[in-house]
């Protein structure tokens, strides 16, 4: 049976850019897919001899118009043993506003003007929002750290089979990112920022990963956290979970949390759970 990636979410939040990365990966995309043919492509991608086994449809273009039905027809399809999920891509409102004015494009819905058009927008794709495998949150994102995203959560193939899980770093000055199931705050630990050899370098250099991974209390809340998550994972997995999103939180973004991140990942691979990592703030 085939694999089927739903890409969806608010106009301006990175669709096309989602799209592009899915392809550049491997994914069969077809880009502004009405619903009503989802089932038609399901079938002819599942045909024996397909060469299609994962397919991307970008869906939603339209506004969100036309899309209540979408939930019933995923429910369908995996009934038939294909396996299907949605990536849904959102960024906060004044985000939106910015990007549109910016390359003054037109909304698509825009007969009310741009911000009753994406509250409208919101109101229409809620019942995908709510069905979403996974949420990203675009906002703080250029398009290469969207792509590498995409790619880090779709790009290797085996998500199906096991629950994917990402460790993600950010930096609590530049905001909470909306997209992650749990998180975890590092900024307890002494801050490499405040020393002038260790400030140009990030978490990714030896020299903080030492300093870091040297302070006392580091060891015991890697221990807890790693013991916390391998005891949660089998229960996400059980409860039909496919992606489990971990956030760690410094101030900056570029220092404690990379380091911390960079380790719990590895920990968990340990543990043979497939795991990625994405420094979100780490070059800013």
């Amino acid at each position: 049976m085939s694999e089927f990636l739903m890409v969806t979410g608010l106009s301006g939040a990175g669709r096309s850019t989602a799209a592009a990365a899915l392809e550049d990966v491997g994914w069969f995309v077809i880009d502004n897919l009405p619903p009503a043919l989802i089932t038609k492509v399901a079938e002819l991608a599942g045909r024996p001899g397909g060469e299609n086994e994962r397919v991307a449809l970008v869906i939603g273009r339209g506004g969100g118009e036309h899309v209540e039905d979408v939930p019933e027809i995923m429910s369908s399809l995996r009934d038939a043993g294909h396996d299907v999920r949605i990536l849904f891509l959102d960024a906060p409102d004044d985000v939106l506003v910015r990007r549109f004015e910016g390359t003054r494009r037109r909304h698509p819905l825009a007969a009310r003007g741009v911000e009753a058009s994406i509250a409208d927008e919101r109101r229409l794709l809620a019942v995908l929002r709510e069905a979403a495998d996974v949420i990203v949150d675009t906002g703080e994102l250029n398009s290469n750290q969207l792509r590498s995203r995409v790619i880090e959560l779709f790009g290797n193939g085996d998500g199906r089979t096991h629950l994917q899980t990402s460790v993600v770093s950010f930096g609590y000055k530049h905001g909470l990112p909306l997209d992650v199931d749990l998180v975890f705050d590092c900024r307890f630990l002494p801050n490499p920022f405040w020393l002038d050899e260790l400030r140009p370098l990030s978490g990714l250099d030896e020299a903080v990963r030492r300093y870091v991974l040297e302070q006392p209390e580091t060891l015991e809340f890697l221990t807890r956290v790693d013991e916390l998550l391998t005891s949660l994972v089998p229960a996400y997995t059980r409860e039909g979970k496919s992606y489990l999103s971990v956030a760690m939180g410094c101030t900056g973004g570029r220092h404690r949390s990379v380091v911390l991140a960079e380790e719990l990942a590895e920990r968990l691979r340990g543990h043979a759970v497939a795991t990625t990592v994405f420094h979100r703030d780490v070059d800013r």
